[in-house]
């Protein structure tokens, strides 16, 4: 088969045993750190990606993803907004919903909550609430029985079951002959949902019918808005925009961002600072690259000088060493890609073999919101990877390349 000159002897000169074993060893390691530096780097941004896709089903499992409502927090004729709002396109299901503040109390002990009044039947196509329950039912929250559903933390907190009752306590005042009052009122707990942890959703949220959450907050037929469900999460934000456009600005459009925003925006500035941060190792593996080729350039003075006699160019030179710079590179980036997609797909049952084996417990529910190593591997992110090691593999090589193709013959041939 016919090889370029440059292609032919840059490959020869990566394959040859040379006499100097140091610049074999340098040249060897230097591959060897950039197949470390690539497999670190896809194995951490695969945890992170699955840590950030844990939590992001976590949150949108059960945060509302659009809501509309009015100024006031009080919407009268939501029935056909409702019917407005489920013909925009994207739109998958929507359902009123009562939200407002409360206290729970309980032999003394006291925690605050935000109250949702939901209907069950809807609410099992708008979130996994359903799924969660370890106790109770979801329809047990029937209209009139003033049930209430709490998180299983909320529960231990306050040292309640299936069954027991709970005193309520609401922003909405009561006149009485004592003065103003807050409102009270005696509920039951019919379920107990666990979601895990991190965002408190098991104990800060409490739900009720939607019904009986317009009585106690004296809403009458009225709700304090409608929530969405769509198609694509990620285009929620701009689907909020268009629909506040498309009801002229008579409601009030939110979407999950509001509440999650920040929180999504710093774990993308986390992983992009530890991209760059991880990407320092295969630069100091391209450093040694570039340690190495010029060692293998002063090795082979003497091979150059009969080149250029033979009538090879300075570019021709330049071209062979950068060859085999980026064999290296190449060889190396390769080693790593594979050895990093089979750590990456396997970190999870590697870390909880050595859980298993030394009797501990490296991940922490209580701190990563999970109680195991999650791993995800996204293309974007291996490409990229692969790609900075190439590149930086390639730059590595200009610089000895360039000082071997200034070689002049009768200088390097001198003492020959």
């Amino acid at each position: 088969m016919f090889y370029p000159l440059e292609l032919f002897i840059g490959l020869r000169y990566t394959r040859a045993k040379r006499r100097n074993h140091f610049i074999s060893f340098m040249s060897f390691s230097s591959m060897i750190g950039i197949a470390l530096g690539v497999m670190v780097l896809i194995t951490v941004l695969a945890v992170m990606s699955g840590f950030d896709e844990e939590i992001r089903t976590r949150i949108f499992s059960m945060a509302r993803q659009i809501t509309v409502s009015n100024f006031t927090g009080n919407l009268a004729d939501w029935q056909s907004l409702e019917k407005k709002v489920d013909q925009y396109p994207g739109v998958i299901a929507s359902a009123p919903f009562v939200m407002n503040q409360g206290l729970l109390t309980n032999q003394g002990m006291v925690r605050p909550v935000a109250i949702y009044g939901i209907n069950p039947d809807a609410e099992k196509k708008l979130s996994v609430l359903n799924s969660k329950m370890v106790q109770g039912n979801l329809n047990a929250l029937a209209p009139g029985s003033f049930g209430v559903v709490i998180g299983q933390k909320l529960a231990d907190q306050l040292g309640l079951g299936i069954g027991d009752k709970i005193n309520l306590v609401t922003p909405t005042a009561s006149i009485t002959p004592m003065g103003i009052m807050p409102t009270f009122r005696r509920l039951t707990v019919v379920g107990i949902f666990e979601i895990g942890n991190g965002f408190e959703f098991d104990s800060s949220v409490a739900y009720l019918n939607l019904q009986d959450a317009q009585a106690l907050f004296r809403l009458g037929s009225s709700v304090s808005g409608i929530q969405l469900k769509v198609q694509d999460l990620y285009a929620a934000p701009a689907m909020a925009k268009n629909l506040s456009h498309a009801l002229h600005d008579d409601y009030m459009v939110g979407d999950w961002t509001q509440d999650f925003g920040a929180f999504f925006s710093a774990i993308k500035m986390e992983k992009s600072m530890i991209f760059l941060m991880l990407l320092l190792i295969i630069a100091v593996a391209a450093f040694n690259l570039v340690s190495s080729l010029v060692m293998v350039v002063n090795d082979k003075r003497a091979d150059i000088a009969i080149l250029r006699t033979l009538g090879a160019t300075p570019r021709s030179i330049l071209s062979i060493f950068i060859v085999q710079g980026s064999v290296i590179g190449f060889v190396g980036t390769l080693i790593g890609l594979i050895c990093g997609l089979l750590l990456a797909t396997h970190v999870t049952q590697i870390v909880n073999g050595i859980q298993d084996l030394f009797h501990v417990q490296l991940i922490a529910k209580g701190v990563y919101y999970v109680d195991y190593l999650p791993s995800k591997v996204e293309w974007p992110d291996v490409m990229k990877t692969c790609g900075a090691a190439l590149v930086m593999s390639l730059l590595a090589t200009l610089y000895p390349a360039w000082d071997a193709s200034r070689t002049e013959p009768a200088k390097a041939l001198r003492y020959e």
